[in-house]
């Protein structure tokens, strides 16, 4: 039997369409199939078995980024309570005033509650400001 090439290509075209409309059919089938499955209470075991590395992976990540969020936040905080301890000369007050804590009480307050922080670096009375000037008699009239 000799098939012309006309006749070999008519077969190949009618083969082509047909393989082409079958497989999208299958295709479609079998993704409505997998859908119906992932959203039944059946999938749900099945689902983490099956991504549980991509699962382990992520909390990985995800330690990694708390961890390197938590050293950077809490050294920058570090640091700045650093600076603002010079800034301020608390540490000189507490260590001057560790052995009496009613006087290391009297020296938080005024720093704290007196506006005096601004006096603590300060070595003239031009930058004391306005409200610390009003109350450098610290109530001692």
């Amino acid at each position: 039997m000799v098939i012309d090439t006309w006749v070999l290509l008519g077969y190949f075209a009618a083969w082509s369409i047909f393989y082409a409309l079958l497989s999208r059919y299958i295709a479609r089938l079998s993704k409505d199939e997998w859908v119906r499955w992932a959203k039944s209470a059946d999938s749900d075991e099945d689902l983490i078995a099956i991504l549980n590395a991509v699962i382990e992976e992520i909390e990985m990540r995800i330690e990694e980024k708390l961890e390197h969020f938590q050293s950077s936040f809490f050294g920058s905080l570090g640091a700045a309570s650093k600076k603002l301890d010079q800034s301020t000369g608390q540490s000189t007050i507490k260590a001057i005033t560790k052995d009496n804590p009613i006087l290391g009480f009297v020296a938080d307050y005024m720093i704290k509650r007196g506006n005096l922080g601004g006096l603590m670096d300060s070595s003239n009375v031009e930058s004391i400001p306005n409200k610390a000037k009003e109350k450098l008699n610290l109530g001692l009239k």
